[in-house]
């Protein structure tokens, strides 16, 4: 209710990003669009948070703000689930915690004032969309006079609804940065949601909600933790939609919201479950429903599952999912159902999300089938690994939990949240071990020993870092500043150097370094990095000559080899621009090789690249080629290139000036390696594999310049000595390999005809010789499978209740046996002695069971012993009736 009476009508979603929009913007705001969940400043967090992500360059004065006036409003996607801010576990039992939410936000960049700000605040809250100001309280950090003075002496908020809090009102950013106190608005309500004493009253939590968020960045925290005044004040406003709009449905449950309620629909729609039927049930169907719009999200803006990273993140959201909805009994595919609610109660307001809709469900499938092939098998071990706890105290193994990560695909959290709810606990402390056992197992790095010789390196970088002159000239003089025996080379420092040290990917150039004094020649095998900054030029061991500190050398680098490298380099470039053409913008790097004669480029993507797909990725590679485009290679801070679009390689850590590679008019990347001056140089791009190297994690193997024209001869000699093969001519390959195709096909039909009918001769010839309800005959040279064939053709056809075959292939004795289903016949029992008398180890049972053995000669005296257990037991008994002697397997045969 308004102070007036007028009633609080509920409102959409929608309705609230419209009535924000509006507002703000009629307060000279800027709309500024959300940004993508994956932020791209390097203090950020994993994902998104709050609306202020994408506008902290223009908090921190690294870039001029672009607006006048320098304000601006959004609606901003954010996700909260993992690192700091992480309510990924309250999912579901809590009402007010989600995954994803929407952030309503105003900022101002040195602009109006804090009275400003909280003025418009309360004006939005009371008189915009109507809510009672008598159920309004407010806190302030309890240094912060102005903003308590503003609220009560411009707002004419009571005193008793003003409180002060202490760390709880401080914002900050990180240890170093802007920070400063924030004042938050909350609603009250009311006596049967909890005890009464405002926001500051811990108890009170359930009662007092908070629901908007006004930070006032006045000061910079420094090293040392000193507190100074910033040069401009700036505000930064978060109003949580999602809380909002539950509180215009008079509801403290943020599912309330339409945009929830209807993906709880959704998820009620895909499990046959009711809210409100079950306790238990109601928290799956709300952790069903909040990860549905985070995994859509994530997965639309580039996101995909992996095992590390915001991936592992994605994956444990989806699989935290589908572990819910099986407790639900939901045994087939619905995570797809899931993102089309999403699609449909979302897509309006984010167009963006609307065009990965393929890509979203791609992903969503792939992995779900994924998870269900293991999730059974691994809720059953984890049922036995509980029941086998002696202790009620006893804590599940970290091996335990290990396990069923490594083999069963299950995310920790997910592992700790079932053994939660069984009352106990994960030794993690074990699991953390195992975790690194398998990292250090795992870990493949070329990690050149710094160790070898650290004073000498040490006092090489006394000289100052390697001169690296390589990007200008391929040669150039130098004066020797260390040198380092290794086990298999000697490491030679030069103050300068065109030999492009191993990083990034691109292998270190090899060449040789000539002795200005006496000519010597010294080749250099390879070139890596030592400590930071200084190169080592690897020499080939000499005993005739040595270099000493001091020499005067040419270094000179292997040209040709240098200038395929840069084509490989360029050629990676294309080719990662190509890909995120084609199968979208979630295409990551996620490692290399750039060598002379190849390149590889390891990437995120989801599921194997077509061969439609992998044919239009080479046309967009070569189309760029072909343009003979300008390659411009220059510095710039890493901000200046975020800014321009620059992709980087997440997790990388970058310097504040950086090398950046404008490949054509389309990439654009960071990069210190080294790179044709046109595109055309590259000469031709040719992927020669695409293939899968874990999970979610495709590989593509690529050759460029003479290396394609290698390729293709090496083709083209595949397709003539083919063609002889099949007797056509090259160009009728096809057609000739098709005629043959078809010939064995037949063939191979006239074949199995043929073998058929001597399968049949075979049975029709052993079932004469069956004078009960048993057989027991060897055969002579009969491979495993033809006489597994003969053995169940024979038992079926002739209706017996036994049937052993024996047969001796090189010097090694098989026996097949198969009894029939309503047996009472021990084959166990029965073939123990045979096996034991071929030697045959580990014996296959099943319905039909299998021996191989090792002594030939005991074959023929085994099956007789089987033969005459068989008679002594009288096994044409099967149909449990009185047998004569006549009825008895006959002791004859070809045995």
């Amino acid at each position: 209710m308004r102070k007036d009476g007028a009633t609080v009508q509920p409102m959409s979603a929608a309705a609230l990003r419209d009535l924000w929009t509006r507002f703000w913007t009629a307060k000279a705001h800027t709309q500024v669009t959300s940004s993508s969940l994956i932020p791209f400043h390097p203090s950020a967090p994993m994902f998104t948070n709050a609306g202020m992500i994408q506008f902290v360059p223009y908090f921190l004065g690294e870039v001029p703000v672009p607006y006048s006036p320098p304000r601006v409003t959004s609606v901003q996607r954010c996700v909260r689930a993992g690192g700091k801010h992480n309510d990924l576990d309250a999912i579901g039992r809590s009402l007010r915690h989600l995954s994803f939410f929407e952030m309503l936000g105003n900022f101002s960049f040195g602009d109006y004032s804090k009275q400003d700000a909280i003025l418009w605040a309360w004006e939005f809250v009371t008189e915009v969309v109507g809510i009672d100001s008598d159920h309004l309280w407010v806190t302030v950090h309890e240094s912060d006079d102005e903003a308590a003075d503003i609220w009560s002496t411009k707002v004419g908020l009571p005193s008793e609804r003003i409180q002060r809090l202490d760390k709880d009102n401080f914002w900050e950013m990180g240890d170093i940065g802007p920070c400063g106190p924030c004042t938050e608005l909350f609603y009250d309500f009311g006596p049967d949601f909890g005890p009464p004493g405002g926001p500051a009253n811990p108890e009170s939590e359930q009662r007092y909600v908070e629901f908007w968020n006004l930070v006032f960045m006045e000061q910079f925290r420094d090293g040392d933790g000193e507190l100074s005044p910033l040069p401009k004040k700036h505000v930064d406003t978060g109003a949580g939609l999602e809380r909002l709009a539950a509180l215009l449905q008079g509801s403290p449950s943020l599912f309330a919201c339409d945009t929830l309620s209807a993906l709880l629909r959704a998820a009620e729609d895909v499990t046959d479950r009711r809210l409100g039927e079950d306790a238990q049930a109601d928290v799956a169907l709300r952790v069903i429903a909040d990860h549905a719009r985070t995994m859509t999200f994530l997965i639309a803006d580039g996101v995909v599952p992996s095992n590390d990273g915001r991936g592992y993140v994605l994956r444990r959201i989806i699989r935290r999912s589908i572990r819910f909805a099986h407790l639900l009994g939901v045994t087939s595919a619905f995570t797809t159902s899931m993102a089309d609610a999403v699609f449909e109660t979302m897509g309006a307001a984010y167009p963006e999300l609307m065009r990965q809709h393929d890509l979203v469900e791609s992903v969503l499938r792939r992995e779900e089938t994924q998870f269900r092939k293991t999730l059974r098998a691994g809720l059953d071990m984890l049922d036995a690994e509980l029941a086998n706890l002696a202790d009620a105290e006893e804590a599940l193994p970290g091996k335990v939990a290990f396990t069923l990560h490594d083999t069963f695909g299950f995310p920790l959290d997910v592992t700790v949240e079932i053994v939660s709810e069984r009352g106990r606990s994960v030794d993690l402390d074990e699991f953390e071990r195992l975790m690194d056992e398998q990292r250090a197992r795992g870990r493949r790095s070329r990690v050149r020993a710094a160790a070898d010789d650290p004073a000498t390196f040490q006092q090489a970088l006394a000289y100052g870092p390697t001169d690296f002159v390589g990007r200008e000239t391929y040669e150039t003089r130098a004066h020797v500043i260390g040198v380092a025996n290794g086990p298999d080379s000697v490491k030679v420092m030069l103050d300068r150097s065109p030999f492009f040290a191993e990083q990034g990917g691109q292998v270190g150039d090899t060449g040789v370094i000539v002795r200005e004094r006496d000519g010597a020649v010294f080749e250099v095998k390879d070139t890596v990095f030592g400590l930071p900054g200084l190169h080592l030029h690897l020499v080939e061991k000499q005993a005739a000559a040595i270099l000493s500190v001091g020499d005067e050398v040419r270094a000179s680098i292997d040209a040709d080899r240098r200038d395929a490298i840069r084509r490989n380099h360029t050629g990676t470039h294309l080719l990662q621009w190509a890909l995120r053409t084609v199968l979208g913008p979630h295409v990551a790097q996620q490692g290399s090789l750039v060598a002379p004669d190849r390149l590889r480029f390891d990437f995120s993507h989801f599921e194997p690249v077509t061969a439609d797909q992998l044919r239009e990725v080479e046309d967009l590679v070569n189309r760029e080629v072909l343009s003979n485009a300008g390659v411009t290679h220059y510095e710039s801070t890493y901000d200046e290139a975020v800014a321009q679009g620059a992709l980087r390689i997440a997790g990388e850590t970058y310097s504040d000036n950086v090398l950046v590679l404008q490949a054509g008019p389309h990439s654009l990347e960071l990069c210190g390696g080294t790179h044709v001056a046109a595109l055309g140089q590259v000469g031709t791009l040719k992927i020669v594999s695409e293939s899968s190297i874990g999970s979610n994690l495709r590989r593509i193997e690529a050759v460029t310049g003479a290396e394609t024209i290698r390729a293709f001869r090496a083709l083209g000699e595949t397709v003539v000595n083919a063609a002889a093969e099949a007797g056509v001519p090259a160009t009728h390959l096809l057609p000739g390999l098709s005629k043959r195709m078809a010939d064995l096909r037949a063939a191979r039909a006239e074949v199995r005809r043929l073998s058929q009918q001597l399968d049949d001769l075979v049975v029709e010839r052993l079932l004469g010789q069956v004078h009960g309800g048993a057989l027991v005959n060897s055969l002579h040279n009969i491979e495993v499978e033809t006489l597994r064939r003969l053995a169940v053709a024979t038992q079926e056809r002739g209706d017996l209740e036994v049937v052993v075959l024996g047969s001796i292939v090189g010097d090694r004795p098989i026996v097949v046996a198969t009894v029939a289903p309503d047996s009472d016949v021990d084959i166990d029992a029965l073939l123990g002695p045979l096996s034991r008398a071929i030697g045959a180890k580990n014996p296959q049972r099943g319905k039909v069971a299998l021996m191989v053995g090792v002594h030939a000669q005991w074959l023929d005296a085994g099956l007789m012993t089987v033969r005459k257990q068989l008679i002594s037991t009288a096994v044409s008994v099967r149909r449990s009736v009185g047998s004569t002697a006549g009825d008895r397997p006959d002791s004859g045969s070809d045995t």
